[in-house]
């Protein structure tokens, strides 16, 4: 049989009765990983003196004064 096989979970929520549920858990738990990763850059920035106004790669924000 293919992989598209009747009765198979596809991984798109709303398949079954608590999926609706689980979604919005799993939502509501990246929003505060997000929210903890946030203020753990933030702490990590101040301690070391650096600006808080910076990209993930570490980038200056005005690197092109030269």
């Amino acid at each position: 049989m293919a992989s598209g096989a009747k009765g198979q979970n596809s991984g798109q929520s709303g398949d079954r009765k608590g999926d609706a549920a689980r979604a919005e858990r799993l939502r509501a738990a990246l929003r505060e990983n997000l929210k903890r990763r946030k203020l753990q850059v933030k702490g990590r920035a101040e301690a070391s003196g650096q600006a808080t106004s910076h990209d993930s790669a570490g980038f200056v924000p005005d690197k092109s004064k030269d």
